[in-house]
């Protein structure tokens, strides 16, 4: 059917509406995002109007790939009403031509448009991401208003006779720079004997590289030093592993990335979600075609049902929402990531093969 006159037409349909609802979307989101941008860091010594411009375009990918899931439904929906108030539909019934058929194009579209997300959007997206925080990141440490980071942890290590715990506001070059640093020293008895509070910290090989130091002992007067050197056994490598989100990793790098991460003993539950999230997403896709075609086929004279359409749509945001759900039980390792992913995106698409049978074969 995709080879044939009318299964070509139905694929070019498809395609075309997926284009400009692309165009739109993205159009809404770099609105939306550059002015979120402009709100946050327009107070920078190193704004500007292109940077900002520059920064909204690096990360457009990314959150593009977000809404792909929900903008497949909506798509799907789009298509197939309107082949059916155009009457197309009905003459193609008529023809013979049974649903599967007919829809089989769109469904072909629906998994090509989730190839190029996961070969196109996806890297661009991850790359994108890595360049926008970049960027912020040196805007706010010339200004000296460095951000606050969730994903900084409190690093402890043991070093000979030294305990050590360090952690900073955000973080650099791949976690191997630390700004806005705090640094507690223990004794053998677990008692602080040194604090020290710098500007940044730069891992080399065998110690973090202090800049602009504060000491602070218990009874003693607080020294301030140009730098200061912490030892430690800590590995570039390591850390940069551990700290590195799974949304900012190309889907082509992540198998690498989680055997890496297995070698220093770095948990992977969070890269194997995302690996799994990103190969189910054409699968996913089709799941939401398979669904917007459950309330689109219905021929009505006048207008689709609003009930079924505002049933489609539903049904669409759950499975969605459920996935994204379930894809966090999964990075945190309360779920097996493969069964996280897996089973929604399963489930979803035989639901929705089986309303199809029920509904066109009885």
């Amino acid at each position: 059917m995709i080879f044939s006159t009318l299964g070509r037409y139905f694929f070019r349909r498809y395609m075309i509406t997926a284009f400009w609802f692309m165009v739109g979307v993205s159009a809404i989101i770099f609105l939306a995002d550059f002015s979120e941008t402009t709100r946050r860091l327009s107070g920078l010594d190193q704004y500007s109007v292109l940077g900002a411009l520059a920064m909204t375009a690096l990360r457009l990918p990314s959150i593009l790939q977000q809404t792909i899931p929900t903008l497949s439904l909506f798509i799907g929906m789009t298509v197939l009403i309107a082949l059916n108030r155009r009457y197309e539909l009905v003459v193609t019934r008529a023809a013979g031509i049974s649903v599967w058929q007919f829809i089989f194009p769109i469904i072909v579209g629906s998994f090509l448009i989730g190839l190029v997300t996961l070969f196109v959007i996806n890297p661009l997206g991850a790359w994108g991401q890595r360049e926008s925080v970049s960027m912020e990141t040196s805007w706010r440490q010339s200004s000296n208003r460095a951000k606050s980071s969730k994903f900084v942890p409190w690093i402890r290590q043991i070093s000979g006779d030294e305990d050590v715990i360090i952690g900073g506001k955000s973080y650099q070059d791949k976690g191997t720079e630390l700004l806005d640093v705090v640094v507690f020293h223990f004794d053998k008895d677990g008692s602080v004997i040194l604090r020290q509070d710098a500007r940044t910290a730069k891992l080399e090989h065998g110690y973090w590289l202090l800049t602009d130091v504060l000491e602070n002992r218990p009874g003693e007067i607080p020294v301030r030093k140009p730098t200061a050197q912490v030892r430690t056994n800590l590995k570039q490598e390591y850390i940069q592993e551990s700290l590195e989100q799974p949304e900012s990793v190309a889907f082509l790098d992540l198998s690498r990335k989680i055997k890496v991460s297995k070698s220093y003993g770095i948990s992977t539950k969070a890269l194997e979600t995302q690996f799994h999230s990103l190969l189910s997403l054409p699968i996913l896709l089709v799941a939401m075609t398979l669904i917007a075609a459950t309330v689109s086929l219905k021929f009505s004279r006048f207008a689709q049902s609003r009930s079924m359409i505002l049933g489609g749509i539903v049904s669409g945001f759950v499975l969605y929402v459920v996935s994204v759900l379930v894809k966090a039980f999964g990075s945190s390792g309360a779920i097996p990531p493969l069964v996280a992913v897996w089973i929604p995106v399963i489930v979803a698409t035989a639901v929705g093969a089986t309303i199809l049978l029920h509904q066109e074969d009885g």
